[in-house]
């Protein structure tokens, strides 16, 4: 099942070596230019290694496997269950596949900066690839300082999704468009048990539980992860707003209360999921959660939006994060895999269809806009949130997603009362944050 606002646990250290870790037979792009392309009759193989398993490993098989239309003579072994730390211990060891999925972006700057995924740029010049076919935000996310080393599989979209009922019951009509409508009615949804104890949480504000990360959270109160010069830059309001407002929250519930209730949730992919369970009212998730409810849960009657914004203005802003392919360093037949590469990044048919299949968002302009893609009310939010100009993509370091640990741990601090000085506290994340890019050279 797909995870991809997992944070991945590279080493910084290893992946700044992996350039020169990495070996292999195949011949990376260099000066004298990209590797050939192969023949529409040659017979070749190529590995590919992803993450997907299950059924949308299935799926995904199926999209590689119609690559055979232009190339009916290659094989493709696809091998699932491959992380983040597979991948890089393949690069390393001198093993590694022709091609590299990977479900999180929060590495792509490690990827691009340390070399262990081949930069793309002098394919995409000789092919004349047109980059913007993909949407800005989406090409933001798989790319590093202007090395392009990664292409989108898809991607993910987050929105807000409320259970019909449990806000009918509170009689509300409509779903909530600003922070302070959501504070409202999260608290107008909550139920409680004689004893006081949580059964129903309107909303849960717990950070890095379910979707409550900050990258996905930030747009919505305009906050930056780095000023004009390029350092971080959390110790401004916007950040200081979001994490107050998570605060008013948590001090509502009661932060021991909010901990037991939290304890006893289903996991995040699992049939157990609170809000599949009715055990919460509203929450931010990605468009997949379409599929899982309508698999998991077809009972609950849902409706999905924008996810409330600290200002009017901002309403439709979104945050987005998907699935990116690389071929790593070393790689043995590196014309073959970009050939693959470019077929998954741009046949709008195969988009199409494997976006029906697993339920995420086409990463083309013309795939979304293809009228096969099937889009019920639900997914229509995320199509349209993806189509739209206030789209956000994940933030690119080269410390893969220590930067996102370091806000995700003080917001655990922060929301359990153990901070005093919110600036002075956001001040010495800044400070962590830019030491750590400083110390890897990047």
């Amino acid at each position: 099942m797909r995870k991809l606002h997992r944070a991945a646990s590279l080493c910084v250290a290893a992946a700044v070596t992996l350039t020169a870790c990495a070996a292999g037979s195949g011949r990376d792009a260099g000066p004298s230019g990209p590797a050939a392309a192969p023949g529409a009759d040659e017979s070749f193989t190529l590995t590919v290694w992803s993450n997907y398993s299950g059924r949308e490993l299935a799926e995904v098989t199926k999209a590689l496997e119609s690559f055979k239309a232009k190339y009916p003579k290659a094989e493709i072994r696809h091998e699932g269950s491959q992380d983040d730390d597979k991948i890089t211990a393949g690069i390393r060891g001198g093993n590694p596949p022709d091609v590299a999925m990977s479900f999180t972006t929060d590495n792509i700057g490690q990827f691009c900066s340390s070399g262990s995924f081949q930069e793309l740029k002098p394919y995409i010049e000789r092919d004349r690839v047109d980059l913007g076919q993909i949407t800005e935000a989406v090409r933001s996310y798989s790319e590093y300082k202007g090395n392009r080393c990664a292409m989108p599989l898809l991607s993910d979209v987050y929105g807000l999704y409320y259970n019909k009922a449990l806000l009918a019951e509170a009689g509300i009509t409509a779903p909530p468009r600003t922070t302070a409508e959501l504070l409202d009615f999260a608290k107008r949804t909550t139920k409680r048990a004689p004893d006081g104890s949580i059964e129903v949480a309107g909303f849960l504000p717990t950070m890095m539980f379910y979707a409550n990360r900050p990258p996905i959270w930030a747009p919505h109160f305009g906050a930056e992860w780095t000023g004009p010069d390029g350092k971080s830059s959390l110790a401004t309001p916007a950040w200081a707003e979001m994490l107050e407002f998570q605060k008013q929250l948590v001090d509502f519930y009661g932060y021991d209360d909010l901990e037991r209730f939290r304890a006893g949730l289903g996991q995040e992919f699992s049939t157990d999921h609170a809000f599949h369970r009715g055990r919460i009212a509203m929450m931010i998730d990605g468009e997949y959660r379409t599929a899982f409810l309508a698999d998991q849960a077809p009972e609950v009657d849902f409706g999905t939006a924008p996810f409330p914004t600290s200002r009017p203005e901002l309403y439709g802003t979104a945050f987005t994060a998907g699935s990116i392919m690389g071929i790593p360093k070393g790689a043995k037949n590196p014309g073959a895999a970009w050939e693959l590469i470019k077929h998954l990044s741009f046949d709008t048919g195969t988009i199409v269809d494997l976006a029906n299949a697993i339920k995420n968002v086409p990463s083309t302009r013309a795939a979304l806009a293809d009228p096969r893609l099937e889009v019920d009310e639900n997914f229509r939010t995320f199509v349209e949130l993806a189509r739209s100009d206030k789209l956000r993509g994940n933030p690119v370091t080269p410390i893969g997603d220590a930067h996102i640990k370091a806000v995700g741990d003080f917001a655990t601090s922060w929301q359990a009362g153990k901070v005093d000085d919110l600036t002075a506290g956001l001040r010495e994340v800044d400070r962590r944050i830019d030491e750590q890019i400083a110390k890897s050279g990047k």
